[in-house]
């Protein structure tokens, strides 16, 4: 599983390379689609080569399992303690999920309300873009909400994972999850995602569902000078 230790550098160069932009060593989502951005593992100029491809002002996403420093020209505004978890259940999964809908760029403002509300993670305007987006709506309002994220080589992560606060305890994110670990797994695919570190609630229900800590998994958001 050494591409999850930087699962960034390698869904830029595999999965998620129709989305990826940069050079043969450094590579990065467009904005609007993700923060994030990455390079090869021990490679030493990533930041200065991140810095020379991106205009002042652009903020990254950089996750990585050690902590790092502040690179030259970049600073660091905020870090997050993370967990990768790993999906490795045999619990059955649902097979039917009637009231689970497709999401489509009509439903992207709602998305996009709907995480500014429950702060999943970065979500921008072509986040859809990862693909397999689906939602649970009542009164034709979108109430619950998962996607798929980084795809490195045969793992496919599991994002934006975000229930309304009216709408916690009905079991809407367990649907969403199990409605995705299905089709990740039809698809030979093996599923991981990401997690805050003290985000107890959301640990246990992948705890639940058959998911493993991995590995810690530091998230550094940085803007550039």
């Amino acid at each position: 599983m050494n591409q999850l230790e930087n699962p960034v550098y390698h869904a830029l160069l595999t999965g998620d390379r129709h989305l990826s932009f940069g050079n043969e060593r450094v590579k990065f989502f467009d904005e609007e689609v993700s923060p994030f951005a990455g390079f090869a593992a021990g490679y030493e100029k990533g930041f200065p080569d991140l810095y020379e491809l991106l205009p002042t002002g652009r903020k990254i996403l950089y996750a990585i399992p050690a902590s790092i420093s502040e690179p030259a020209g970049w600073q660091i505004i905020h870090e997050i303690k993370g967990l990768q978890f790993v999906y490795e259940g045999n619990r059955e999964i649902k097979k039917e999920f009637p009231n689970v809908i497709p999401l489509s760029e009509k439903h992207v403002e709602e998305m996009l309300q709907l995480a500014r509300l429950t702060k999943p993670g970065p979500f921008g305007l072509r986040t859809i873009e990862f693909g397999s987006y689906f939602g649970i709506f009542e009164k034709e309002k979108l109430v619950a909400m998962t996607g798929q994220r980084l795809h490195a080589e045969n793992f496919s992560e599991i994002s934006a994972v975000c229930t309304h606060p009216d709408h916690l305890g009905k079991g809407y994110a367990n649907t969403l999850l199990q409605h995705q670990l299905q089709i990740i797994l039809r698809h030979g695919q093996q599923p991981f995602l990401h997690v805050r570190a003290d985000n107890d609630r959301a640990i246990a229900l992948y705890e639940w569902l058959g998911f493993v800590v991995s590995r810690p998994m530091n998230f550094y958001f940085l803007l550039r000078g």
